[in-house]
């Protein structure tokens, strides 16, 4: 099956590129709203499922055993650019564990942010594994070794008590079978399975809403939403379209992105889940379609649609700051 056209870029009067992909919305019962290309195909999700992730750190009783505030379980479920609150929030997660960024095993590299990353190295510093996008997520991960006394040496192996854990959270909020023959690495190094964009969309439709859920869930599910509406930085960073989008629509929505074109959604007053993949990775396209699902969906006004727009669909601009083209859904 081929995936049809959901974002064309322009230059002058023309469309230069195109990018095709698939989307799926659906209710927590499962059933399709809306759906483009093929949905049962499975993609890795890669950091789009974070929040699934994280929801071992609520009911194995690790998020309030070590207090965690709201802005720590926001850095928990994010890829953040690693701007100085991004990385003093995760070491703050870690100590209070009892532990420090050398038990990090996802790995260093420079911070997502620009701007970040020109600040150390103005200092002549070297990033550290607290500036890789997903260390908020692994110190959570970490919290919940220290929780439940597992040793926390290897917590990224598939082998691992945590990454089992979590494999479980995730089979039962996609409703999918995650076995070795769906499983790769991610780029944190933690095991990823690609699972079916309709399954995906139907867990975001249940953490969204808490219908299918046990109570124990729908109360984690919740807590991770009440967190990320407070704090959307902590989700991605300045300029980032996750933090700018659920900065202007906080309890509205829950997004986030993935790698390789991959991005989710919930809308709880609606009570749908959002999944899609673009098929050649671009970010660009992602957010676009994000963007043009919000606008299709949500009741707005007119003032907020503009402000979506003018994220999700931005005007190109050369480097004499000429507006060229634009970026456009035609979801």
């Amino acid at each position: 099956m081929t995936n049809p056209v959901l974002v064309e870029v322009t230059r002058g009067q023309r469309v230069e590129s195109q990018h095709r992909g698939s989307y799926a919305v659906v209710d927590p019962d499962g059933k399709i709203v809306a759906s483009a290309g093929d949905i049962d195909a499975p993609v890795y999700p890669r950091s789009a499922v974070k929040a699934f992730q994280a929801l071992p750190l609520f009911e194995t009783g690790a998020a309030d055993k070590y207090q965690l505030t709201d802005a720590e379980i926001a850095l928990c479920v994010a890829s953040h650019s690693g701007e100085p609150e991004h990385a003093e929030t995760a070491a703050g997660i870690l100590k209070k564990a009892g532990l420090d960024k050398g038990a990090l095993e996802c790995g260093a590299h420079w911070p997502m942010g620009d701007a970040a990353t020109r600040a150390l190295a103005a200092k002549h510093e070297e990033p550290t594994a607290l500036h890789n996008n997903c260390s908020g997520k692994h110190s959570g991960f970490l919290c919940v070794a220290c929780a439940m006394e597992y040793d926390p040496k290897g917590y990224v192996g598939r082998a691992h008590p945590v990454q089992r854990e979590i494999k479980i959270v995730c089979e039962a909020m996609t409703g999918a079978t995650l076995g070795d023959d769906v499983c790769g690495t991610d780029g944190c190094s933690i095991p990823t399975y690609a699972a079916p964009l309709r399954g995906i969309a139907q867990g975001f439709a249940k953490l969204g809403t808490g219908h299918g859920l046990a109570p124990q869930r729908a109360e984690a599910a919740r807590r991770i939403f009440k967190a990320v509406a407070a704090h959307p930085f902590m989700v991605a960073g300045t300029g980032r379209f996750d933090t700018d989008a659920m900065n202007i629509l906080r309890e509205r929505v829950f997004m986030k992105t993935g790698a390789e074109g991959v991005y989710c959604a919930s809308f709880p007053e609606l009570g749908y889940g959002i999944a899609l993949k673009i098929d050649d990775g671009a970010t660009r396209a992602s957010q676009a379609v994000m963007e043009a699902l919000i606008q299709k969906f949500l009741p707005l006004d007119d003032a907020t649609r503009a402000k979506l727009r003018a994220l999700g669909e931005p005007t190109m601009k050369n480097w004499n700051k000429i507006e060229v083209g634009t970026v456009r859904a035609v979801v």
